[in-house]
């Protein structure tokens, strides 16, 4: 014993005095060489690292677009020099810039600037704005807008007639807040020849009344029946657009995102593609992107070479086009969404599997075969079954890869299901703020789904203990693109502008560190950008972002009441200014 002991007090003082011999000399002592100056220093901060070890610190210091030193204020203060800028953060919170996993920002940004229904809550308050947006632009020959909520309607489903009585002679083509409904006008039906005798396309739905007699509502593929005849937007909208969308994006802390579907070509009167290339080669695109190509069911095997084309040619700046889209269902509320047990009501009706199963296991091998990352639309138990299925058989043939597969959505699950995210290395890319007991999962989704499956909706907790990497996207314009917001409704399953309403499903709450980490490192991962963002060390390019107060000091009723009062991209300001705190 006396001998072991003695071997290792011998190694012991050798290590340490080669960690000595090898430290730099910046660690040694105050004569050792003072490091090159940094730009910038944010110092007094409470800095969350989101590092491996969830460290925390006072100071940053920045140089370029990169971060050098992370640690106390005193340490910070050797990387001041004449020229560099020192920002007193007072106690505020310093976090990794917030990294949306799943949202469509150039539709929220074009969205704005036609006829806006989101925040409002009765048919009613709609027909209003249809009808003062209608009359004060007399010139335009459709009226488009979106933004509206199936909870409002009876069974989800709105009425042509309403619109009618305000708009008669132009078509009016209103998208729903979730993107899978549209409500339309009776001018808008007479104008793409929709009648009775029109049959429901494959992978959509004409809602029609008693008599058959469509009443103005369409699902899914069904909306492209009108949505085809609405006038094409120019491209300087489009790109006007997405201006608008990063700018707000950066308002709330967020320095990168994945948008959730590019479709290849021009569908829109745009190339979403170009829009976004040209906004970058701008210098207008202040956030680093993802684009989420679209599988198109409309057309074949070919199209996967169009995306290699589009991988290689549009990568560039701060645009990568690495990923493709593919829906796999729609949304419970329509009874689009591909289940397991037929819907409450019916005898056998699952749902629509939008791409047949065993055509998703060839597509998806195929997919994967050329390094692409596959990113799903699956709401359904069904539907996530089928993606897992898919990616199981993808494996197999293609062998085990770094892929970083995603499912979004995720609403209902068998639990069966669950493992399989960490068992084929597949992320959770969870939206949180849909998981709270609201009038849409009370009235739209619940009756719907067999009692014994309510437990298992969006079970963001289980899915985290199991093992699986969770990423969270806010799904923008559908939902509010406020992380904080959602953060708040991850850890409470609670309405975050209702303080004393009950959690739903309890057990699936998480807390605030992992609601950081699926906005930040989580969802770094999920873009292959982890090595470069996602948390605040040295030689990690500094997106930040500085909140008004510390999360894990305040009432977890108030993390949503936090402010974002600077976000930086690279080290430069893209939201609020130096100036704003004597720097």
């Amino acid at each position: 014993m006396c001998t072991r002991s003695s071997s290792q007090f011998s190694i012991a003082v050798i290590l340490i005095a080669l960690v000595f011999s090898a430290a730099p000399a910046t660690a040694r002592g105050a004569d050792a060489a003072k490091p090159a100056a940094a730009d910038v220093v944010l110092e007094g901060a409470a800095v969350y690292t989101v590092d491996a070890a969830r460290t925390w610190a006072e100071a940053v210091a920045i140089r370029g677009e990169e971060i050098v030193y992370v640690g106390t204020n005193a340490g910070a203060a050797r990387y001041v020099g004449p020229q560099t800028r020192v920002v007193k953060l007072a106690g505020k919170m310093l976090l990794p810039g917030f990294q949306d996993a799943h949202l469509h920002p150039l539709w929220a940004g074009i969205e704005q600037l036609h006829c806006m229904l989101y925040g409002l809550e009765t048919e009613e308050a709609y027909v209003r704005e249809v009808a003062k947006y209608a009359a004060s632009h007399p010139e335009e020959s459709w009226i488009r807008g979106a933004g509206w909520d199936m909870a409002v309607f009876p069974g989800g489903i709105p009425n042509r007639h309403a619109l009618d009585a305000v708009v008669s002679d132009r078509p009016v083509f209103l998208s729903s807040q979730d993107g899978h409904t549209a409500w339309v006008n009776s001018k808008a039906l007479e104008v793409a020849g929709i009648t009775r005798e029109t049959p429901d396309p494959p992978r959509g739905r004409i809602d029609r009344d008693k008599d058959g007699e469509p009443i103005g509502s369409l699902q899914e593929s069904a909306i492209e029946l009108v949505g085809k005849l609405v006038p094409p937007m120019s491209p300087e909208q489009a790109r006007h657009g997405l201006k608008i969308a990063v700018k707000q994006l950066n308002a709330l802390g967020v320095t990168s995102m994945l948008e959730a579907s590019v479709p290849l070509g021009d569908a829109q009167g745009f190339d979403m593609l170009d829009v976004y290339r040209d906004v970058d080669r701008g210098g207008e695109l202040t956030a680093r992107t993802v684009l989420s190509l679209t599988w198109d069911p409309e057309k074949g095997d070919e199209q996967i070479q169009d995306f290699v084309r589009a991988r290689r040619e549009y990568s560039q700046g701060r645009v990568r086009a690495h990923t493709v889209k593919v829906f796999q269902d729609g949304v419970i509320e329509a009874k689009t969404a591909a289940v397991l047990e037929p819907y409450v009501g019916t005898e056998n009706d699952t749902g629509m599997a939008l791409v047949d199963p065993e055509d998703l296991k060839r597509i998806v091998t195929k997919i994967d075969s050329e390094g692409f990352q596959l990113h799903f639309h699956a709401i359904g138990d069904a539907a996530i079954r089928q993606v897992f299925d898919a990616l199981e058989v993808a494996r197999k043939k293609n062998g085990v890869r770094d892929s970083r597969h995603h499912l979004s959505h995720i609403e209902l699950f068998h639990p069966d299901d669950i493992p399989r995210f960490r068992e084929l290395g597949a992320v959770a890319n969870f939206q949180p703020l849909w998981a709270i007991a609201d009038s849409y999962i009370e009235e739209l989704t619940l009756p719907l789904l067999p009692p014994e499956t309510h437990r298992w909706i969006y079970p963001i907790g289980s899915v985290l203990r199991s093992g699986a990497v969770v990423a969270f996207g806010s799904d923008w314009s559908v939902s509010s693109a406020n992380p904080l917001e959602e953060m708040e409704v991850a850890i409470r399953r609670a309405d975050w502008k209702k303080p004393e309403q009950a959690p739903f499903l309890p057990d699936e709450r998480i807390d605030l560190r992992d609601a950081i980490a699926a906005f930040t490192i989580n969802a770094a991962y999920v873009s292959f950008q982890e090595d470069r963002t996602g948390s605040i060390e040295p030689g990690k390019l500094a997106d930040l972002v500085v909140l008004d107060r510390n999360l894990f000091e305040v009432d977890v009723n108030q993390i949503s009441d936090a402010k974002v009062l600077l976000t930086l991209l690279g080290g430069k300001p893209v939201h609020g200014k130096w100036s704003d705190f004597g720097g």
